[in-house]
């Protein structure tokens, strides 16, 4: 396997300074000389470098100008100063524009070549934070979520009005419809999207460690606390920290919480300084804070406060024509983590699931394709390959639709169309065996026979 040689550029007008450099640095680089900031200029547009050397005082333009013209390109290499005027404000005034580190004439080899190392892999470690950001922003666009159902677009029509504010957000949802991914796209679509996002979920801490991390604490503020600790308020200073499932946090806290809404402030646990905090507040629950407000179990001013815009996520069976957008998706997704070809979801399949009611909602949805892309490796899946609960095997409320109070709604069939769902399940359950589906239905081969000429949409069997 060939060796990426790394290409340093240098920079000097004085001929035995540049060749010596090359001629030290030539074995373990790919090195480019130029006599002058014009040279450099021309070479800096012709090809990328991933470390530029350049001397500070050059008849014509200085360094400082190469400095500028090389950390101007979209492929910044990175930039070492060098000079035999070396002195503190000139040191400032390189670094200031973006120099890595600071020579001074005559170089020492030794010194340079640790420092083109360290320059590299700081150049390494801002490409890939640049390509960490280009992937969120691509995962996390809110042009990139997946749906077209009305009531998703409504969401994202006021996600995109409200993203590029300092508002406060409340996002409301069952379990699983994607709260987290929207305050993601939320922040991404701000302009903190180069700042921290910070997530949370409250549910998964005690009263007392929720506050220690939200707030952090002060050395010995309790037993066990041997030194400082920076909360997660702190950690997202300038960005977004999002508070899942609030609904669950104590009253203390919520206090606290209320607190840094009211003065954009927080004191660590054990402290007494205030510490002044520029971060976006995106909170989310499942719960109705409205109802607890009511039963006097969370704070009427902290919601009011929370309360600044509300976004509310459907569940996903208010948006089944999304279904088969997002059983593509994940499937696409598995199948090219896994190494294997992609599933074909059959109509048949693809009817019954999108007639299922998914209580865990997309999360839920997830994890089938996943299931469905390791055990199946390719081919298709058909309806007859489903889990009995996709088809409503076992009562009626897999399919029916919650109330808001949580009681299902229970489907009301006619006498025929309940006998199309008996004869249909029978087929499935004997995988269209016209004579072990008569049997489960306690009827004679004749007569199935009959059903099935009066519902000729339902003839799947091997006759």
């Amino acid at each position: 396997m060939t060796r990426m040689v790394p290409s340093v550029l240098i920079v000097d007008d004085e001929k035995h300074t540049r060749e010596g450099l090359q001629q030290a640095l030539a074995e373990n680089y790919d090195v480019t000389i130029a006599a002058s900031a014009d040279e450099a200029f021309n070479l800096l547009d012709a090809q990328p470098f991933d470390v530029v050397l350049t001397d500070l005082r050059m008849p014509g333009k200085s360094g400082l100008k190469v400095i500028d013209k090389a950390l101007a390109l979209a492929q910044r290499p990175a930039v070492l100063m060098m000079t035999a005027y070396g002195n503190i404000d000139t040191a400032v005034e390189a670094m200031k524009r973006g120099a890595v580190d600071f020579l001074t004439k005559p170089v020492n080899i030794e010194r340079l070549e640790v420092l083109i190392q360290r320059a590299l892999k700081t150049r390494t470690l801002e490409v890939e934070v640049k390509q960490l950001h280009e992937r969120l922003d691509e995962k996390f666009n809110l042009d990139g979520i997946i749906g077209t159902s009305p009531k998703l677009k409504a969401v994202l029509d006021k996600m995109k009005l409200v993203a590029p504010s300092r508002a406060t957000i409340l996002i409301e949802g069952e379990s699983g419809t994607g709260k987290e991914l929207i305050a993601q796209a939320i922040h991404q679509a701000s302009p903190r999207a180069r700042a921290p996002f910070v997530a949370v979920h409250c549910a998964a801490l005690s009263e007392n460690l929720l506050e220690s991390e939200l707030f952090g604490h002060e050395r010995g503020a309790f037993t066990g606390a041997v030194e400082r600790r920076i909360g997660r308020f702190e950690s997202a200073d300038g960005g977004t920290i999002f508070l899942d499932e609030i609904g669950e946090i104590s009253a203390s806290t919520q206090v606290k919480l209320l607190r840094f809404l009211e003065t954009k402030s927080v004191e660590r646990v054990g402290g007494s300084k205030p510490l002044e905090l520029d971060v976006r507040l995106v909170a989310a629950t499942n719960r109705n804070l409205e109802q607890m407000v009511r039963d006097g179990k969370f704070r009427d001013d902290l919601f009011f406060r929370l309360n600044v815009v509300r976004l509310a996520m459907p569940p996903l069976r208010e948006r089944r024509e999304d279904i088969p957008l997002l059983l593509a998706h994940f499937i696409k997704v598995f199948s090219e983590e896994n190494g294997v070809p992609p599933l074909t979801v059959e109509s048949g399949a693809l009817q019954t699931l999108q007639a299922y009611a998914w209580p865990g909602n997309i999360r839920e949805l997830r994890n089938f394709c996943e299931n469905a892309v390791v055990l199946r490796r390719g081919g298709s899946l058909t309806e007859y390959d489903l889990e009995p609960k996709f088809r409503g095997e076992g009562g009626s409320a897999t399919h029916a639709a919650p109330t808001p109070g949580g009681a299902p709604v229970v489907n009301q069939f006619s006498v025929e169309e309940n006998e199309k769902r008996l004869l249909r399940e029978a087929l499935l359950k004997s995988r269209g065996n016209r004579t072990v589906a008569a049997k489960l239905m306690g009827v004679s081969r004749r007569t199935l026979h009959r059903k099935i000429a009066q519902w000729p949409e339902l003839d799947v069997t091997d006759k």
